[in-house]
């Protein structure tokens, strides 16, 4: 016998990242009561894109087409190739930065436990990417995880076997912020990335 249709409901809003039972059940509620319309377009956007969104060739981001907009723009610089983890930190950076450059999305890390190996990474793409010759700066921003950090040191000894440049966003203390509030890796990690102050 099949649960009832509000339980599925709630059970498929629990779906989502860090959505609980509580959670799961206030959303459904508020769908029934104050949102079926709402709720409609969400069920067939969603439908929509769960068939039409697939992943860039080039890439690897989320794409409507075979090669995602920003691969296939003439004015990006094909010469350095920003390594992420997920969809979301190419719009943070696109948001926040000047960047130019392309991007290779691993959508994750390394995680053995996890099952997660360079294969299920597509680092075997990269790898033929680099090897074509037109990558001269590898730039890897991944997060400051250890399962990030293992990642990058496996990305920067792919960069050096195919000659290419590997580099690493600059990581520390965050802009406007006090030492005392600085969590003490974070504070470590800056005391051991400090540079000389240039005239």
């Amino acid at each position: 016998m099949s649960l009832p249709l509000l339980e599925q409901l709630i059970e498929a809003f629990r779906v989502l990242p860090g959505v609980g039972q509580k959670t799961a059940q206030r959303m459904a509620y508020h769908v029934l009561e104050r949102a079926r319309e709402g709720g409609q377009r969400l069920s067939e956007v969603l439908a929509e894109a769960i068939e039409k969104i697939g992943h860039c060739v080039q890439c690897r981001d989320f794409s409507e087409t075979e090669v995602c907009p920003v691969c296939a723009s003439a004015s990006r610089e094909r010469q350095m190739l920003c390594v992420i983890e997920s969809p979301a930190d190419r719009l943070a950076i696109e948001h926040a930065t000047s960047y130019r450059g392309v991007y290779y999305v691993l959508q994750g890390r390394l995680s053995p436990l996890d099952g997660i190996g360079p294969r299920e990474l597509g680092l075997d793409k990269l790898e033929a990417r680099l090897a074509q010759g037109e990558v001269t700066e590898l730039i890897i921003a991944t997060n400051s995880t250890v399962e990030g950090e293992a990642t990058a040191h496996y990305l920067a000894q792919l960069a050096r076997r195919n000659k290419v440049r590997p580099s690493r966003l600059a990581q520390g203390l965050p802009l406007g912020g006090e030492l005392e509030y600085v969590d003490r890796g974070t504070l470590s990690h800056a005391f051991g990335s400090r540079s000389e102050i240039s005239e």
